[in-house]
């Protein structure tokens, strides 16, 4: 295998999976797993989740993670693999999709790679920048200041830091704003003076195209089309028991809101509903509450769609105009093995 890492033993900027992968990939609520599994009743498929919110157990509703006949039906990988109070990342992503491609092939199947996490993608294809990780104790305070002061304040903080990158982040973006933060509190260097190395140290995405395998990506023509779908998402998931969901886990001592787990789409903002006391059974409460999370949502999927659209290289499928599975079949059928 041909991935190098750096001394703490992550995969570096460089790295390059063993296999060209096959990745299918999209905003949220795209239609990325209805396609999945009708390519796997036509190509002998295994799929391998790229999504940092079904690692977790117990946290099925607010995932949308793939029901029981759906799991059933083809084989999927980094799905409930780790409880909400532990924390997965791309580093480990990578070294589990390495590994997980490895052995599908040697059964004579196919990985594809199906989600929108788009770091996890960007860190197989191009590998990570050696950023430091943060010790237990600047991440105690950073949680702590976050809870007196509000993430705006720590958004703030890294205006005067790191302008390059709070320039890219809402002053809401808990975990991005956590994560430079740390990097700056822990090395005394912003985190974008890392990823700007990586940057001018890689290749152009031409050069990278035949390397990288192949990138489907659904991408809607019309983004109301998409929003639309994702408000519907919602809804129903509200519809469903998300809320009880979430309280279930709020019951748990050692969940709080400071977690990944507990920062997901959706999950942040019921969870802030129920420490407001805000009465969730209150028809105007929860669409209040549903609107809120079907907004957080738009602003995921477009960020997922700019991070899409820097890749000239990607297969692009109008999910919004229907999908022809026979035109797509044979570009995965050529990938070289």
């Amino acid at each position: 295998m041909n991935t190098s890492t750096a001394p703490s033993g992550l995969p570096v900027a460089g790295s390059l999976p063993e296999h060209p992968p096959l990745i299918l990939a999209g905003p949220t609520a795209s239609g990325k797993t209805a396609l999945a599994l009708a390519l796997a009743d036509r190509l002998p498929i295994e799929i391998i989740s790229v999504d940092s919110a079904l690692v977790y157990r117990g946290m099925d509703i607010g995932t949308a993670k793939p029901n029981a006949q759906e799991l059933a039906q083809v084989p999927h990988h980094l799905i409930d693999i780790i409880d909400p109070a532990e924390s997965y990342n791309a580093a480990r992503f990578v070294l589990d999709a390495n590994r997980l491609m490895g052995e599908i092939r040697a059964r004579g199947r196919l990985p594809l790679l199906v989600g929108g996490t788009m770091l996890y993608i960007k860190a197989l294809l191009d590998g990570l920048d050696d950023i430091p990780s943060a010790t237990p104790e600047v991440r105690a305070m950073l949680d702590a200041r976050a809870a007196a002061e509000g993430w705006p304040a720590l958004h703030a903080e890294l205006t005067r830091v790191d302008p390059l990158t709070a320039q890219r982040l809402a002053p809401n973006d808990a975990q991005r704003i956590q994560r430079a933060l740390e990097v700056w509190h822990t090395s005394g260097r912003p985190i974008s003076d890392f990823q700007r190395r990586h940057r001018e140290g890689a290749p152009d995405a031409a050069a990278l195209a035949k390397p990288h395998g192949l990138l489907l990506s659904l991408e809607p023509t019309e983004r109301t089309w998409l929003h639309e779908r994702i408000g519907l998402r919602f809804a129903q998931m509200m519809a469903q028991g998300f809320v009880d969901e979430v309280r279930r886990l709020r019951q748990r001592s050692d969940l709080h809101l400071g977690l990944p787990s507990v920062r997901c789409v959706g999950y942040r903002q019921v969870w802030e509903a129920l420490d407001q006391d805000l009465d969730l059974d209150d028809p105007e409460v929860r669409t209040d509450v549903a609107e809120r999370g079907a907004a957080a949502t738009r602003q995921l999927a477009k960020r997922q769609i700019t991070w899409l659209r820097s890749m000239p290289w990607r297969h692009v499928l109008p999910c919004d105009q229907g999908i022809d599975i026979d035109a797509i079949v044979p570009l995965i059928t050529q990938l070289p093995a």
